[in-house]
């Protein structure tokens, strides 16, 4: 069985990816289709995050081993099947690629492809440059000042008056021969 995975990244519009691997190959074989796809240095810390539909963070799939005291299972890149944590399309996926400042792309198993066997992990689509790997944390709070900035002149005026009028809302009665 092949899984199918779109990735993308929030910082760069046009940037895509879509890796084809067997369901039967580690979470390690992922990353480096990954990394050699977009051309990281393999040598940095990076984790898979399995996320709900709201994208909050649930399992993590690291590198490595980092704390041992924790009660809560441990799953290791090298020793975890993407059969054991992901089983339907749809599901959505985090891989932090920089572990100083989160960045991360977004993925989702787009696709399960039943009856067929892949050796090697395969890029299929690649559109866009992807983002720099590491960005120092100066030029990250730079990056967010500068978003945050851009935003900032968003006001009442923008989103509308902050309260209403019933008599806005009680003119709407009767639309369509119904009450609203």
């Amino acid at each position: 069985m092949l899984y199918k995975f779109r990735i993308v990244s929030d910082e760069v519009e046009n940037f895509k990816l879509e890796i084809l691997i067997d369901s039967d190959d580690t979470f390690m074989r992922l990353r480096n289709a990954i990394m050699d796809a977009v051309g990281y240095d393999k040598s940095q810390l990076d984790s898979f995050f399995i996320c709900d539909d709201d994208w909050t963070r649930r399992e993590e799939v690291t590198l490595m081993e980092m704390d041992t005291d924790s009660d809560e299972e441990v799953y290791l890149m090298e020793d975890t099947p993407l059969s054991e944590l992901i089983e339907d399309a749809g599901q959505k996926l985090m891989f932090v690629f920089d572990y100083v400042t989160g960045r991360a792309f977004f993925m989702e198993m787009k696709e399960i492809i039943t009856g067929k066997v892949l050796h090697d992990p395969l890029c299929q689509r690649k559109e866009g440059k992807a983002p720099v790997q590491l960005m120092d944390i100066d030029t990250f709070d730079k990056s967010v000042d500068k978003a945050e900035a851009q935003y900032s002149d968003i006001d009442e005026e923008f989103y509308g008056d902050q309260g209403y009028n019933d008599d806005e809302l009680s003119s709407l009665d009767g639309i369509d021969g119904e009450d609203i």
